[in-house]
């Protein structure tokens, strides 16, 4: 990766815009992680302890040991996946897992100009992602450190963002400004550095309108039905409303206006009932353990949390109206072609 020769003020630079809510700069490098048990490549990032907890919450994830505390000397953390790996992992008569930190190890790889480099460097903690291969592939040393190594200053490699809205699109004011005013960065989103996660996106997109379609022609049928029965249930009671003097516009109106009220008092316990689910378990999450050793390689964790734009809920509304107003025409076009006579002879 080419480096950002103005990486400090670039990061001062973002920090100012409304939009971004928090920036991780990052230094990274490809080297050899090296112990008496053996060696594993791996990638070197250079963070920022206090700006990288702010973008990817990384403390969070960290298991045993500590995230960068104090000021000690070229600190570094590894994924669980990793230190099992090499042989730090320990486990008791009781099954309790420990590992042997602040162990020595060794990092090689090359600086700017072709040199290698090499620095010892002791384990502080151990962390656990999403992602089994990032727990064996990726080591995170503080920024300062591999930057006094490497002699590259205040230059980086890249700089994360978190923005206010989700979406980053190439027509957005925020996007046309970075681009202007440092033409020299590449800019990427999210769908562009991980482009296996945005097929999945896009598929999930169709499958969910899929999805939505089955449920509106379940809920049309049903409407129908329901309407049906009403009318045949009450063939005597409209063969009598259309003898005493009632149109057939009004007859039409009366059936429309029952399917609205029944959709108004449906619809509004089922949305309620769908905010409250989704919020309960969008708090408490699914459990999806039983796929998640296959969903780690993906970057899938074990537990799922539920989540819908509250446009969400406007729209489905505004489509039940719809499907129920539809469902309504063929009920109340059967009940104009009630003969009178025999609707109220009818037992």
């Amino acid at each position: 990766n080419a480096l950002i020769a103005e990486g400090g003020q670039a990061t001062t630079d973002l920090l100012q815009r409304p939009e971004v809510k928090a920036v991780a700069s990052r230094l990274l490098v490809n080297g050899m992680f090296s112990t008496t048990k053996g060696a594993n490549g791996v990638q070197i990032n250079g963070i920022d302890p206090e700006q990288e907890a702010l973008v990817t919450k990384l403390p969070e994830r960290v298991t045993h040991g500590t995230y960068f505390e104090g000021n000690k000397r070229n600190p570094i953390l590894i994924g669980e996946s990793l230190a099992e790996k090499i042989g730090l992992q320990r486990v008791d008569e009781a099954g309790n897992v420990s590992y042997n930190l602040r162990k020595r190890v060794v990092l090689t790889f090359q600086i700017p100009g072709g040199e290698t480099q090499a620095a010892q460097f002791r384990i502080v903690g151990t962390f656990k992602s999403l992602n089994s291969k990032v727990d064996e592939t990726q080591v995170y040393v503080k920024r300062s450190d591999l930057a006094a190594l490497m002699g590259t200053g205040e230059k980086v490699h890249e700089i994360a963002l978190i923005l206010e809205d989700q979406e980053l699109s190439e027509d957005s004011p925020f996007f046309q400004w970075v681009q202007a005013t440092h033409p020299d960065l590449m800019v990427e989103n999210w769908k562009d550095l991980a482009p296996d996660l945005k097929l999945v996106d896009e598929s999930f997109a169709v499958s969910l309108t899929i999805f939505m379609a089955i449920i509106m022609l379940a809920l049309l049928f049903g409407i129908v039905n329901t309407m049906i029965m009403a009318i045949l249930e009450r063939t005597r009671e409209m063969g009598m409303l259309m003898s005493i003097g009632m149109n057939r516009i009004q007859v039409f109106l009366m059936i429309m206006l029952e399917t609205i009220f029944l959709t108004l008092v449906g619809a509004p316990i089922g949305i309620l009932t769908a905010l409250g689910l989704i919020s309960y378990f969008g708090n408490v999450g699914i459990d999806i353990s039983a796929f998640a050793e296959g969903g780690a390689a993906m970057g899938v964790a074990s537990t799922a949390y539920t989540y819908l734009e509250p446009s969400a809920y406007v729209l489905i509304t505004i489509m039940v109206f719809i499907t129920a107003l539809i469902a309504s025409i063929f009920p109340a076009r059967r009940a104009l072609k009630l003969n009178p006579a025999e609707a109220v002879r009818a037992i």
